[in-house]
């Protein structure tokens, strides 16, 4: 197991009703920035439970951070910040509200420009406190400091982490995810899914509980994410889904062990370029990565069909290509096409995505750093 230090500083209140907690984590001299997306939150009733929280507390609004957070919007509710000098920010919705609150906790006081945060790694040494009310689990936004935003001008889409913008607490009430359409609660166990294999599908360390850990977020997820999508308002079973979620990222199960995030690189290229949701490309690189760096993964790839699957008939090869499959069907089963054809993309897109790969300087990705240009291209081909 490699060395690490671990420490995660999200108070989780889990369950129902537990919005009623939250009032008492927020600061005595809150002025606070209600920041959400399109507003599902007012016809699903969050948005009445998060006003009763915010009664006798001075609140701005802000509204219409998309699914993927755009830095464009986002510096909008920087002005509100500044202009109103707040202090506090409350991150109602899913991964991508949560994203955005991060990145407006960062860049309020920044001394320079913000998109730099993300584009060139520039350092920040304060950032304002953020709360999250979890409306969607997919991201593991609400207990990581990590965070993604598009820059529709350069069409970029970057990342950024920091300990300085992790949430101080997050909400999780499975009740609020109960009215999510179809295709989110698809994407949303997607996104979770893939969020493990990129810490888990590398090769062995002797980390057997990290190990173990990993297996039982997917068996978790691959059980009860049908069922979220037939039975709606089952709560146990939403629950189950929820907290899977956000232990799939909230750095347990990376911690001495080694990660490859290929996929998602890749698939931000996507997302930028053709609009594509972000777990929409997970489901198209991973397989075809998984075939293309079989012998890399070739231990961990065995172990997977194996303990995740219960693939065990055939030779390892046999194992192998069955392992692919699986992982394949189930996100066809979740309603996430996994094929860039679907998406109505070809072979003329791979250039712009290859050369968009180049530009932002992802040309040695996964846990080896062996996937230049040449190998994402072929990654590329393989999921046409």
């Amino acid at each position: 197991m490699l060395n690490f230090t671990f420490k995660n500083q999200t108070e989780i209140l889990f369950g129902k009703g537990q919005i009623k907690e939250a009032k008492s984590r927020l600061p005595q001299d809150a002025q606070v920035l209600l920041l959400y997306g399109g507003g599902s939150i007012k016809r699903n009733g969050v948005y009445d439970d998060v006003l009763t929280l915010l009664n006798g507390i001075q609140y701005e609004e802000f509204s219409g951070v998309e699914p993927n957070p755009t830095l464009e919007t986002l510096m909008q509710a920087v002005e509100l910040v500044r202009s109103k000098q707040l202090n506090f920010i409350l991150a109602v919705g899913g991964g991508s509200v949560i994203d955005g609150a991060k990145f407006i906790a960062a860049a309020a006081n920044f001394d320079g420009e913000p998109w730099d945060i993300l584009a060139k790694g520039a350092a920040f040494t304060s950032a304002l406190p953020i709360g999250a009310v979890l409306t969607l689990p997919a991201t593991g936004s609400e207990s990581n400091g990590n965070s993604v935003v598009t820059n529709k001008a350069t069409a970029q889409k970057r990342a950024f982490g920091s300990d300085l913008v992790q949430p101080v607490f997050a909400v999780l009430d499975p009740v609020y995810t109960y009215s999510l359409p179809v295709k989110q609660v698809g994407n949303g166990v997607v996104d979770a899914f893939v969020h493990v294999i990129e810490q888990y599908l590398t090769y062995p360390v002797n980390a057997p509980l990290q190990d173990r850990f990993a297996e039982g977020i997917l068996q978790t997820l691959i059980s009860e994410g049908p069922k979220a999508l037939a039975t709606p308002q089952d709560y146990d079973v939403r629950a189950n889904v929820m907290w899977a979620a956000t232990m799939a990222l909230n750095g347990l199960i990376g911690k001495g062990v080694p990660q490859d995030w290929a996929t998602h690189m890749i698939g931000h290229e996507l997302t930028a370029l053709f609009g594509l949701d972000h777990a929409q490309t997970l489901a198209i690189v991973l397989p075809a990565l998984m075939y293309a760096q079989r012998e890399q993964k070739r231990q961990k790839l065995l172990q997977f069909g194996q303990r995740v699957f219960a693939i065990n008939s055939g030779n390892a090869d046999d194992v192998i290509d069955k392992t692919i499959k699986a992982t394949q069907d189930f996100f066809e089963h979740m309603g996430v096409k996994t094929r860039l054809s679907d998406y109505n993309l070809g072979a003329a897109d791979i250039d712009k995505l290859i050369a968009n790969l180049e530009r932002n300087g992802m040309t040695a990705l996964g846990e080896h750093g062996d996937i230049d240009l040449a190998k994402a291209r072929q990654i590329l081909e393989l999921a046409l």
